[in-house]
């Protein structure tokens, strides 16, 4: 299963939104409390996840634009700050859950749910 996964705040800090796309389906949630960039992308990918269990995955293929996170989230980039934290042993916990996990980065033109996202935007 693959799903493109973003989060973001419209300020710092601000009113976070995450977004998911899985086989075409947007799933936006916007009641996600006040935070930063960095919050609303792992919020996202741990919605992502819960998203998938739902689903009985078991080889899952996560997609992001912030590379950061993505790179958090394989364990090749140390998380240090103590509010992301909690949201990286959440998904460490989370990807138990699967036999194969994948997270890859993409820009974000590639990032379906960050399109997803800005469409409420328009500029």
């Amino acid at each position: 299963m693959t799903l493109y996964f973003d989060g973001g705040a419209r300020g710092d800090p601000a009113r976070m939104e995450i977004g998911v796309v899985v086989h075409g389906h947007s799933y936006i949630r916007d009641d996600m409390g006040v935070g930063d960039n960095c919050t609303a992308e792992w919020l996202a990918l741990r919605f992502a996840a819960v998203i998938a269990a739902a689903a009985g995955a078991r080889d899952v293929l996560f997609i992001g634009d912030a590379r950061t996170i993505v790179e958090q989230a394989l364990g090749r980039w140390a998380c240090r700050s103590p509010q992301l934290l909690p949201h990286r042993d959440a998904w460490v916990q989370a990807r138990k859950g699967f036999d194969r996990v994948h997270v890859r980065h993409v820009p974000r033109s590639k990032n379906l749910a960050g399109i997803a996202l800005a469409r409420r935007h328009p500029r």
